[in-house]
C-alpha cells in the first residue's frame, strides 16, 4: 500500500486510517448497488410498472431528504465514530428483514416501501457523519480532495460490478441472496473501523435546539456563495436528470427485451462512466479547474443520455450509458469537494447535511416525476427530454462554472498552495 500511496492518484492512502476506511467502505458499497438492482428488480416483476419504480426510490430516498436535518446537527454534535457503527448495525438488519420477506414468499410491494422508508432514514445519519468523517481519517489535509474523490470511486465502481453479479445472482438463486450478501458488507465497516486508531473524542456541548443550529447552517450557506451555487446546481441536475436510472428497467425489458442480467449489464455500463470519471478527477494535477471540469461533464452527461435513448443496438447503447454515467459522476463528487474544502470545521456536518438535502430532496421527487412522465411518453423520449435538460442546465451555470478570478485562475480549490491554506483552516 505504501508503494500504491505513492502514485499521485493514490496519494491520500498515505493515511492508515483512510485506507481503513477506503476498505470497509468498498466492500459496503458493493452491497449496497446488488441490494439496489434487487430491489427495483423485484418490484418491477411483480408490477410492471415504470411509475412504482419511481416510488420505490421515492420511499428510499425522501425520507433522507427529511431527516437530514437531524443527521447534518447530529455530525457536528456527536461522535461520528459512533454514529457510523449505529447505523452499519441498522442497515444490516433492514437487509436481513428484506432478504426474509423473499424468502418467505412475502415480497409485497407495501412492504418492500416501507423498508425503503427505514432505510432512507438511516442514511440520513451515516451519511453525514460518514462523509465529514473523512476529515478526521486523512492526516495530511491537502490529500482531501484527493481522498474525497478515492471514495467517490468507490461507489462507482460497486455501481460498474454490483449490478452485474446482482442480475446475475438474481437469475439463479434469487434476490434474498442479494439481500445477504449486502447485510454482511456492513460488517466489513464495522471491522474497518474498529481497527483506526482516532484521536480521542471530546464531547461538545451546545445549549442550542437542533434546528437553530440548522437554521446557522443554511445562514452560513447563504452567505457563501460559491458553496449556495453549487448545491442550487446539483439540485436542479438531481430534480430533472438524474433519475433517468428510474426507467433503466424498462430499457432493459422492453426496449432491449432482456431480463435481469440485461438490467444489470446496463447499469454496469455507466458504473464504467462512472469508475473512469472518478479516476480521472481522482488523478487530476494541482491547478486543474473543478468548475470547469464539472461544466464539460455536465455536457457530456447529456450527450450520453440523448443518444442513449435513441440507439437500438445494444453494445453501441451501452458505449453511450458508460458516457452518462462518466459526466454524471461529477455532479456530487466536484460538489462534495467544494463543499467539504471550503465550510468551516464547525458547520461541516450541517453544510454536507444541507447538500444531502438539495440531493435526497429532488432526486426522490424526480424519479416520481420521470416515472409518471415516461408512463405517458415512454422511456426512451422521456431520457432524452432529460438528456436536452442536462445541456441546458449546464448553459445556464456556465458564467458561474466557468468564471475565473482577476489574477486567471479557476476559482476552484484547485492548487495544492490553495488546498494548504484551506486546510490550515479547517
Amino acid at each position: 500500500m505504501k508503494k500504491i500511496s505513492e502514485l499521485n492518484v493514490f496519494r491520500a492512502f498515505r493515511s492508515l486510517n483512510y485506507t481503513l476506511y477506503f476498505i470497509g467502505r468498498a466492500v459496503s458499497q458493493f452491497g449496497t448497488w446488488m441490494q439496489r438492482t434487487a430491489v427495483v428488480w423485484v418490484v418491477y416483476s411483480i408490477t410492471h410498472s415504470a411509475f412504482l419504480l419511481g416510488v420505490t426510490i421515492f420511499a428510499e430516498q425522501f425520507p433522507s431528504f427529511l431527516f437530514s436535518v437531524f443527521g447534518g446537527v447530529a455530525a457536528d454534535r456527536y461522535n461520528k465514530y459512533t454514529v457510523i457503527k449505529i447505523t452499519q448495525v441498522a442497515s444490516m438488519v433492514q437487509s436481513v428483514l428484506l432478504a426474509m420477506l423473499v424468502l418467505t414468499g412475502h415480497t409485497m410491494v407495501w412492504a418492500i416501501l416501507v423498508l425503503s422508508v427505514v432505510l432512507g432514514i438511516i442514511n440520513a445519519f451515516d451519511v453525514p457523519a460518514r462523509q465529514s468523517l473523512i476529515n478526521d481519517v486523512v492526516t495530511d489535509k491537502s490529500d482531501l480532495p484527493n481522498a474525497l474523490s478515492l471514495t467517490t470511486a468507490t461507489a462507482s465502481l460497486a455501481q460498474l460490478l454490483g449490478p452485474a453479479l446482482s442480475g446475475l445472482i438474481i437469475n439463479y438463486w434469487g434476490a434474498a441472496v442479494c439481500f445477504f450478501i449486502n447485510a454482511g458488507s456492513f460488517g466489513a465497516v464495522i471491522i474497518s473501523m474498529l481497527l483506526m486508531k482516532l484521536s480521542e473524542y471530546v464531547p461538545k456541548i451546545s445549549q442550542k435546539k437542533v434546528f437553530a443550529e440548522f437554521a446557522e447552517g443554511f445562514s452560513y450557506i447563504k452567505k457563501t456563495q460559491g458553496i449556495g451555487l453549487m448545491i442550487a446546481l446539483v439540485a436542479v441536475t438531481s430534480l430533472l436528470v438524474l433519475p433517468y436510472n428510474t426507467v433503466l428497467p424498462v430499457f432493459a425489458k422492453i426496449v432491449f427485451k432482456g431480463n435481469a442480467s440485461t438490467f444489470g449489464y446496463i447499469t454496469s455500463f455507466v458504473g464504467v462512466g462512472a469508475v473512469t470519471g472518478t479516476i480521472f478527477l481522482a488523478s487530476r494535477k494541482p491547478g486543474a479547474p473543478l468548475k470547469k471540469i464539472l461544466f464539460i461533464s455536465s455536457i457530456v452527461m447529456g450527450i450520453g443520455l440523448i443518444f442513449f435513448s435513441q440507439v437500438r443496438n445494444f453494445p453501441l447503447a451501452m458505449f453511450f450509458a458508460a458516457l452518462a454515467g462518466f459526466g454524471s459522476m461529477a455532479q456530487f463528487t466536484i460538489c462534495n469537494i467544494v463543499v467539504q474544502s471550503e465550510s468551516a470545521p464547525e458547520m461541516r456536518g450541517r453544510a454536507i447535511g444541507i447538500l444531502l438535502m438539495a440531493i435526497f430532496g429532488m432526486l426522490p421527487v424526480g424519479s416520481l416525476l420521470i416515472g409518471a412522465v415516461s408512463e405517458y411518453a415512454g422511456a426512451p423520449a422521456t431520457v432524452l427530454g432529460q438528456g436536452i435538460i442536462a445541456i441546458l442546465i449546464a448553459l445556464s451555470f456556465s458564467n458561474f462554472l466557468m468564471k475565473r478570478n482577476r489574477s486567471g485562475v479557476s476559482n476552484d480549490v484547485s492548487t495544492r498552495e490553495g488546498e494548504e491554506i484551506i486546510a490550515e483552516n479547517i
